[in-house]
């Protein structure tokens, strides 16, 4: 198990859309000292997509630097390309990470034994774990049960990401023996509930601790104290749904006084109106202390 709570970082930038390495290692201090078992960079929230092969490293080894290894680091290698997944995959590894995130090709829409054989070419290219990522709102794919029981039978897949709400298909994943990560926020505690381990979240850069209580709640079999958590955690995923990800979390954590710039192309910075949805929702969790006027 890669952690319980792990943080999808964001990829801080300065005003000229160079990497910020220094304000990315003080983000990744940040969550590890609140609430983050561990973290995924250079995911969907860290822009991976606009991100360089030597851009991605220079994040994976920092995050690295900075876990010490005392938490995990999981790589994000999966593109809609194996052969240059495979590359990813083996520079990440030689960096040191923990793990990587390997997300259904996208754009491809390959076929599902095509995300089976997508799969099994990158994690022969490491002894580290695989956690696949299922996430069919981005990349129109949809795995289906039978290619998660494939997936389960190669020997370092160890989990799966899952972004889509399926109760059934998350249990699917618990039965495969694999750990089950919510991939969407407000799924973290009805995974838990299925025999999921926890999140791997994007509203933990800002209420980190509550999410770890949340989850140890309901380890510790406080189910309903965990449920409580849960629902006062809303605003946390409705701040999410502003705007496309991670538009709306890198306004809320310059709000909150973090340094992590602006988006690169085609994403674009959150206008006044999502501005103030955001500021909403951080009254809301309590977090107006620290919003600048």
């Amino acid at each position: 198990m890669l952690g319980q709570v792990l943080t999808a970082t964001v990829t801080p930038f300065r005003g000229d859309g160079s990497l910020e390495l220094a304000k990315f290692r003080a983000l990744c201090r940040f969550l590890l000292e609140n609430g983050s078992d561990g973290l995924v960079v250079t995911g969907t929230t860290g822009e991976a997509p606009t991100l360089t092969d030597d851009e991605r490293v220079a994040l994976w080894e920092a995050a690295v630097e900075v876990s010490g290894g005392s938490s995990t680091v999981v790589a994000g290698t999966g593109t809609y390309s194996t052969a240059h997944s495979i590359h990813l995959t083996e520079r990440a590894h030689e960096v040191g990470v923990d793990g990587m995130l390997v997300v259904t090709p996208y754009y491809s829409k390959p076929p599902q034994r095509g995300i089976v054989a997508h799969v099994e070419a990158i994690a022969a290219a490491t002894d580290r774990p695989i956690v696949f990522y299922d996430i069919p709102s981005r990349v129109v794919v949809d795995a289906e049960p039978e290619t998660i029981s494939q997936l389960a039978e190669i020997e370092n897949v160890r989990a799966v990401k899952q972004a889509k709400p399926s109760l059934e298909a998350a249990q699917h994943v618990v039965e495969c023996g694999l750990d089950l990560y919510a991939g969407d926020d407000d799924l973290v505690f009805p995974f838990l509930r299925v025999g999921g381990v926890g999140g791997i979240c994007v509203h933990t850069h800002v209420v980190g601790l509550r999410v770890k209580e949340m989850v140890s709640r309901f380890r510790a079999g406080d189910v309903a104290g965990a449920q409580e958590l849960d629902e006062e955690l809303r605003p946390a995923i409705e701040l999410l749904r502003v705007q496309t990800n991670p538009i709306a979390i890198k306004r809320a954590l310059t709000l909150l006084g973090h340094e992590v710039g602006g988006l690169r192309l085609p994403l674009v910075e959150a206008d006044d109106g999502e501005t103030e949805l955001v500021r909403g929702c951080l009254e809301r969790l309590g977090l107006v202390s620290a919003v600048a006027a």
